[in-house]
């Protein structure tokens, strides 16, 4: 059926018409300059075909919107980087603006590498490739990594924030972690980009259990900018951004909350999204997950005694309520003069303390302070620091302190009560006094085949004392194994991608090695593979963990601990 048409007047006065045109079956109109209509009327057929090319212009026009966007995104922290790393060259002798060059490379590094992560994952959305794990994790756990990722960008900005932790019954949970942080730190980084500075950010956890299945709810309240009910529609549409004069220097690949969305769904679980010009965003997740009954562990808090330093009245009261109701005995004391006072006391009483649970108080560096003069006075004391910190930039300081275990926050009854219990079972031994372990003795096989990587990796390694050998490909990696005594490595450092033999395939043929130490040689994925779905193929390979590339020295280290014993 040919298409009919008619052309009116402002006043809807037709000017011309096209031979059998009925005005009451116009079915579409355009309006033209001056005011005048073009009135149209078709076969449905046309019609949709029109739709659906009106649908693929608008997603073009999105997608070179969205390369124009990242050609500018990915361009400024690239001249970042090239920029400062020929600043630190220029002034190579100077260690103060060197030091500030790296610090500003490595910003920028972290920025491009979010952006570049953001595309790798809608392509594998689209192409099918994206795997849902199901793995058990702790909520605290993922809580605390996801508050550690953001809680900077929320203090640089100075939002107000609260964090809600309500109805929480169950903290052993099977899903996908490291997607599930994905989705919250994605939700509040946008929460933190729109909000403008001195603005509030609310977050929330809690569960509903209903028969086998955990109900995980996160929700997200701000008072930033907000968006329209037009941009609503759109908010889930791959390479959208909100378009505001107040916002305009903010970066992103527009591909979020797409991505969001998607992973949700895949986990089959509902997103909800409010949101008011001017008055601020409510965003709303609720995934179902697996879930298991964690028992806890005290044989080894049986008969011991705690002293606890917590400044915070209402977290207090929690340790007093979970170690009263595991039979532990503890005093919680509100500073660290109180602890002195509190082990002084009870050495004259003959009921000493056996360890010192180290809370939140407004200056942490007085936490250290006194655990390093509780290390010397009595080394025998077990110290445990309970923190919303992040382990990693912490971590070499503490372990000088004497502090030799870390429990994240936020904490509920089970992480609390089996992280005190696996503290007092390793005793105060293990402190390093350097922040790396001593792996003096201990030899390290090193599988890299980019020499410049390898170069990194084992001036890294050096700070151990382990002895490093290398090799350049899977199959030479497998030869030295085989040609090596038994016992010989006590840890492989395996990349994945590499000629000859990848690392896959070499850390299968180790393992089904005849030699006795076959099943037990320690054996690391270190790659820049770090999909959810290339960590499960490493540990198919039979590697016992995954460490991703660019190469975080904190990280690197916490995995060389296990090598101390």
């Amino acid at each position: 059926m040919r298409e009919e048409y008619a052309v009116t007047d402002e006043n809807q006065n037709i000017l011309f018409q096209s031979e059998g045109f009925d005005a009451s079956k116009a079915s579409r109109s355009v309006t033209l300059s001056g005011g005048r209509l073009l009135l149209i009327c078709g076969d449905p057929e046309a019609d949709d075909l029109r739709r659906r090319l009106a649908e693929a212009n608008a997603s073009n026009q999105a997608k070179e919107t969205f390369l124009s966007n990242m050609s500018h995104d990915i361009r400024t922290p690239m001249n970042a980087i090239v920029g400062m790393t020929a600043l630190a060259k220029k002034h190579i002798d100077e260690k103060t603006r060197v030091a500030d060059a790296l610090n500003k490379i490595e910003t920028a590094s972290g920025h491009l590498l979010s952006l570049i992560n953001d595309v790798l994952d809608m392509s594998r959305i689209n192409s099918g490739r994206m795997q849902i794990q199901s793995d058990l994790f702790m909520l605290g756990d993922l809580v605390h990594d996801t508050m550690t990722i953001i809680r900077p960008q929320i203090e640089e900005k100075g939002h107000a924030w609260h964090l809600s932790l309500q109805d929480i019954e169950e903290e052993s949970l099977y899903g996908d972690a490291l997607r599930l942080r994905q989705i919250y730190v994605n939700i509040l980084n946008n929460a933190v980009k729109y909000t403008p500075p001195g603005g509030r950010i609310d977050i929330a956890f809690s569960e509903t259990v209903r028969e086998d299945v955990c109900h995980l709810v996160f929700s997200c309240r701000d008072n930033g900018i907000g968006m329209s009910e037009e941009f609503l529609r759109r908010i889930f549409e791959p390479f959208e951004r909100v378009q505001n004069y107040t916002i305009s220097k903010i970066e992103g690949t527009g591909l979020g909350m797409s991505i969001v969305k998607k992973l949700v769904e895949s986990m089959e679980g509902t997103i909800d999204v409010e949101s008011r010009e001017g008055e601020g965003t409510f965003i709303t997740i609720s995934v179902p997950l697996a879930y298991e009954k964690t028992k806890i562990s005290t044989a080894a808090l049986d008969g011991k005694r705690l002293l606890v330093l917590e400044k915070d009245e209402q977290r207090a009261a929690l340790y007093g309520r979970y170690l009263d109701e595991a039979g532990i005995r503890s005093t919680v004391v509100p500073s660290p003069g109180d602890i002195l006072s509190a082990l002084t006391d009870a050495q004259f009483g003959d009921d000493p303390y056996d360890a010192v649970v180290f809370g939140t108080i407004p200056e942490s560096e007085r936490i250290l302070e006194t655990a390093s003069y509780l290390q010397k006075s009595n080394p025998e004391l077990t110290m445990v620091l309970v923190s919303d910190q992040n382990w990693d930039e912490i971590e070499y300081r503490a372990n000088r302190a004497g502090i030799h275990d870390f429990i994240p926050v936020p904490f509920f009854r089970t992480s609390l009560i089996n992280g005190l219990n696996k503290a007092l079972q390793q005793g105060a031994s293990g402190v390093t006094q350097t922040g790396c372990p001593d792996l003096s003795g201990k030899r390290i096989l090193l599988v890299e085949d980019n020499m410049i990587n390898r170069e990194i990796a084992k001036e890294i390694l050096s700070a151990t004392n382990a002895v490093i050998d290398t090799a350049e490909d899977g199959q030479i990696a497998v030869d030295m194994y085989e040609n090596a005594p038994d016992h010989y490595y006590q840890l492989i450092l395996m990349d994945i991608q590499m000629p000859v033999k990848d690392g896959y395939e070499a850390a299968r043929e180790i393992r089904g090695s005849a030699k006795p130490d076959a099943g037990e040689v320690c054996i690391f994925a270190m790659t820049a593979n770090t999909f959810a779905e290339d960590i499960a193929k490493a540990r198919e390979a039979g590697m016992d963990g995954h460490i991703a590339k660019p190469i975080d020295f904190n990280v690197l280290m916490q995995t060389l601990q296990r090598l101390r014993s």
